[in-house]
């Protein structure tokens, strides 16, 4: 697991998720960052509307952090066109993420939770079942052609238990988790 990658899993932990990170497989683990990114975006933008300038910028650099631990997720060799074309938006969406921080703005915040939550539903079809075949379909093709604001959800259906082997993240990184506490 990359350094970025074990930078980002710290900026995601919250009490009590320790465990979870700790046997979560490769493809939890990318869940996990859309949705500890997207929590610290609602909680940067809760600090804008409170005037709380200091737990603002906290926020959206955890956020920053994570993105980058997405982005080095990437495997462009063998992602191809998806993957260079979700390159170009971690980039985008983290210059956006300095942006709202500067100009404090909320409106900038929820175009980037909008392109997050796209591909992040993207990302949960992957282990969905079969019933969710066409919502992939069309998340992969909006990514692809980087429209992301095409993919709409469907229908929330529990995903079927995929055993695959859990691996624990190495001690350093579960060292960086256990002491990080939002």
């Amino acid at each position: 697991m990359s350094a970025k990658m074990n930078s980002a899993l710290s900026s995601y932990n919250d009490y009590g998720t320790n465990s979870e990170i700790e046997y979560a497989d490769p493809h939890r683990l990318i869940q996990m960052l859309f949705e500890g990114a997207l929590k610290r975006i609602s909680f940067a933008k809760g600090a804008m509307q409170r005037k709380q300038i200091a737990e603002k910028g906290k926020f959206i650099s955890q956020t920053i952090e994570i993105i980058g631990g997405l982005r080095a997720s990437l495997d462009v060799e063998k992602g191809g066109d998806i993957a260079a074309n979700l390159e170009s938006l971690y980039e985008y969406i983290s210059r956006q993420l300095v942006t709202a921080n500067l100009k404090n703005s909320e409106e900038i915040l929820d175009e980037v939770a909008g392109l997050l939550i796209d591909v992040k539903l993207a990302w949960d079809a992957i282990n969905a079942p079969e019933t969710n075949n066409q919502q992939a379909e069309v998340a992969v093709a909006a990514v692809e052609k980087k429209q992301p604001e095409v993919v709409k959800p469907v229908e929330v259906v529990t995903p079927v238990p995929v055993n695959k082997p859990t691996r624990p993240v190495n001690s350093r990184a579960n060292r960086a988790l256990k002491a990080y506490s939002i």
